[in-house]
């Protein structure tokens, strides 16, 4: 019903569903294939190896609120929380993600919805997180360094030629 039992490279086979009818309640660690099609709350967080990676599927009927870090997702139903994907992420045209995406490879079908970033991870080690105190000089300095209005203005050769005089 899921597949042939057998293998096909690197795709995984569905090992646990998720009915409709079912809804469950806390953090949720697999290996293999995960098919949700009911409602899940809490974090989601596959492994696997390098030949069966794991491999996440969500139906239209299917929801996720919590953080979901898989190699490979198919969304059709909705995640709310941040996605982290180190292989594939497949959104359908009726999927929804309230949250950040993190990707490495992205298919998008016309009419799915990214209510976040779309942050595209590359094969190096990701960019270190700036920190507050370590941005807030260079907004300063930023500000600073700004030419005032009145400068530029003053400095313009049309305000030069012809001033006016009011009062």
């Amino acid at each position: 019903m899921f597949g042939s039992g057998k293998s096909t490279g690197r795709s995984a086979g569905v090992e646990t569903l998720i009915g409709r009818q079912t809804e469950l309640m806390g953090d949720i660690r697999f290996s293999g294939g995960l098919h949700v099609d009911g409602r899940i709350q809490g974090d989601v967080t596959g492994s696997g190896t390098v030949e069966q990676p794991a491999h996440l599927s969500v139906s239209l009927s299917g929801s996720i609120e919590g953080r979901v870090q898989v190699p490979s997702l198919v969304l059709n139903g909705s995640i709310v929380g941040d996605v982290y994907t180190s292989e594939k992420l497949t959104l359908g045209a009726k999927s929804r993600v309230t949250g950040d995406v993190h990707y490495k490879l992205l298919e998008m079908a016309g009419g799915a919805q990214v209510n976040g970033k779309l942050v595209h991870e590359s094969a190096e080690a990701p960019p270190a997180q700036p920190t507050a105190s370590s941005t807030e000089p260079a907004a300063l300095e930023t500000v600073a360094a700004a030419p005032s209005i009145e400068g530029a203005m003053s400095s313009a050769p049309e305000y030069q030629q012809n001033p006016v005089s009011y009062g």
